[in-house]
């Protein structure tokens, strides 16, 4: 009965953890979200056929009972990454952190001068040249989640999820000024980002990532 219970609990705690995830996530998301209007927060966690490809990005394993340890080091990981760490509950196992950066990108303001060149023609009809919007400030934020995946307690996971909201500056479409301010949201996929985390995280507990 001893074993049953413990398994029991194992498995309970488990769940809780998932849970606390999702939440965790979709309150970070409705923080970052803020006042966006053009963005739907549960879009991020819809099921796609690539689904496990990402979680499988997002995901190591560690050989060791230390979970306490592992949520310490996730955290110096993102400080180290330039976040700051906004909410630490140990006793699920989770944290999450943001950091603010610039937006800017070379590709964009190449593309929206040579869109207004092209466009100056249009005072030939009393049109104004078009001035397409750009990016100019991002939120980055992280959600992690650490959890046993066995009874034993003898192997961690963790789990890590970026996602990131981008301002973007004013322009002009005809007569019509496009005010600043415009924001959209969406999940970090890039691949470099998650192998940088897990690479930092490995070196600073001592123990090699196995991917999930």
């Amino acid at each position: 009965m001893p074993t049953m219970r413990r398994s029991s609990n194992w498995a309970t705690s488990a769940v809780l953890r998932r849970l606390y995830l999702v939440a965790g996530s979709l309150v970070l998301v409705g923080q970052l979200a803020g006042c966006v209007t053009h963005s739907q927060p549960e879009e991020l966690f819809q099921l796609m056929p690539e689904s496990a490809a990402h979680r499988a990005m997002q995901t190591r394993m560690f050989e060791t009972k230390d979970e306490t340890e592992l949520l310490s080091a996730s955290a110096a990981v993102l400080q180290d990454l330039g976040f700051q760490v906004e909410e630490s509950v140990r006793d699920v196992g989770f944290l999450r952190a943001t950091k603010e950066r610039s937006a800017r990108e070379h590709g964009q303001d190449i593309s929206r001068f040579f869109v207004f060149l092209l466009s100056t023609a249009l005072v030939l009809v009393q049109q104004p040249p078009i001035v397409i919007p750009v990016d100019l400030h991002q939120k980055i934020a992280a959600a992690l989640v650490t959890r046993p995946v066995n009874s034993d307690a003898t192997r961690q996971e963790v789990r890590v999820m970026f996602y990131r909201v981008v301002w973007k500056g004013d322009g002009s479409s005809g007569q019509q000024a496009i005010p600043p301010g415009q924001q959209r949201m969406e999940m970090l996929r890039d691949p470099v980002m998650y192998q940088t985390f897990f690479a930092k995280l490995s070196k600073a507990v001592f123990l090699e990532a196995f991917a999930f």
